[in-house]
């Protein structure tokens, strides 16, 4: 059995797979967050565009969302933390990462995702991204440095104008 998208640490099957697959509803909100992560990853855009709150539909774009699962490789959710969002509850808040790369640039989603239950079944009801400060991997290149372009002048000379 494969694991999980989600990296719940499941097997797909006992996972995201049945509520993929209409099979079962999602019986959390973070289920269903976990859910729509591993529809992303498989390319399962129906799901997607499903599982969001009926009003907000028509202000998809399928093709964006079709083209950002697409050109992304997936590399695990995160879940930082939830608020109620239980089988009893009518609302709830994922806060969450979703790893991906693209291009061979690594980049993470950070949001805080609203969902609602709609005739007992939880539906994305809005999301909020958490912008995070940048941080450089690499050491910072000074003006008198050799330009990193290879060009053998210093960079303030050509690509630090």
């Amino acid at each position: 059995m494969k694991e999980c998208p989600c990296t719940s640490g499941k097997a797909y099957d006992l996972c995201c797979g049945p509520i993929l697959e209409g099979k079962a509803e999602a019986p959390t909100a973070e289920a269903l967050m976990r859910a729509r992560y591993s529809a992303c990853a498989t390319g399962n855009i129906d799901f997607i565009m499903n599982s969001n709150e009926p009003e907000s539909r028509e202000n998809l774009s399928r093709e964006a969302i079709e083209e950002w699962s697409r050109a992304s490789d997936w590399q695990g959710l995160e879940i930082i933390k939830t608020g109620k969002g239980g089988s009893a509850d009518s609302e709830g808040v994922v806060e969450f990462k979703a790893h991906y790369m693209q291009n061979r640039a690594r980049f993470t989603h950070h949001e805080l995702a609203t969902f609602k239950k709609i005739e007992g079944k939880w539906m994305f009801f809005d999301g909020e991204q958490i912008n995070e400060p940048a941080h450089r991997d690499a050491a910072k290149v000074g003006r008198n440095d050799p330009c990193p372009c290879g060009s053998g002048k210093k960079y303030k000379k050509c690509c630090g104008k």
